[in-house]
């Protein structure tokens, strides 16, 4: 296969794959859709999935991006933060069946206790929910077995989403940390 013919392949499958993995739609569409919603049913979608987080070594997911000035002389690491894109997995092993990234940023926002404050992005590449998102926003207490969070929105299938999401540490080391998530998401 000649080079030319490599290029052009390769830029047609870079621009069919955003075509594939989304749902996207005008703003026609949407504003059709948003007149359709008196007659649409809300529904109700239970997910349950993992994120794996990995802060150091190969396969590292999360970096960090930010801290503060008093970061290293407060227990709770005030001020520190980062970024991450972490697989969504079906089953807690790493090489489970993926169903889509977890992006987002999370930083030390308590000056007492070890807390993050998460804005937290589950963006679906397979399965149904292929190409839609939702969002969660809220304090993550990391100390806590148990932690709860608001889903605050979506897209796609998850327009207008509101709800809850819950995690708890599944595994931890030194460098990785794996957390189940259940949530319970409200949508139409």
């Amino acid at each position: 296969m000649k080079k030319e013919q490599v290029i052009l392949m390769l830029c047609t499958i870079v621009i069919a794959i955003p075509l594939v993995q989304s749902v996207s739609e005008g703003p026609k569409a949407v504003k059709n859709w948003f007149k359709e919603l008196p007659l649409k049913k809300q529904k109700s979608t239970n997910l349950h999935f993992y994120f794996h987080d990995t802060i150091a070594g190969p396969g590292q997911t999360a970096y960090q991006v930010f801290d503060s000035n008093i970061t290293s002389t407060t227990m709770s690491q005030f001020g520190l933060g980062f970024m991450f894109d972490n697989p969504l997995t079906v089953d807690p092993e790493a090489s489970s069946m993926r169903i889509g990234r977890g992006q987002g940023l999370f930083g030390s926002a308590s000056l007492e206790v070890p807390r993050f404050l998460m804005n937290l992005n589950f963006v679906f590449t397979e399965g149904s929910f292929n190409g839609s998102t939702l969002q969660v926003l809220g304090t993550n207490p990391i100390l806590s077995q148990v932690r709860e969070m608001s889903v605050v929105g979506g897209t796609g299938v998850f327009r207008l989403a509101r709800g809850i999401a819950t995690a708890q540490p599944f595994f931890r080391n030194d460098t990785s940390t794996i957390l189940e998530f259940d949530l319970v998401v409200l949508h139409y």
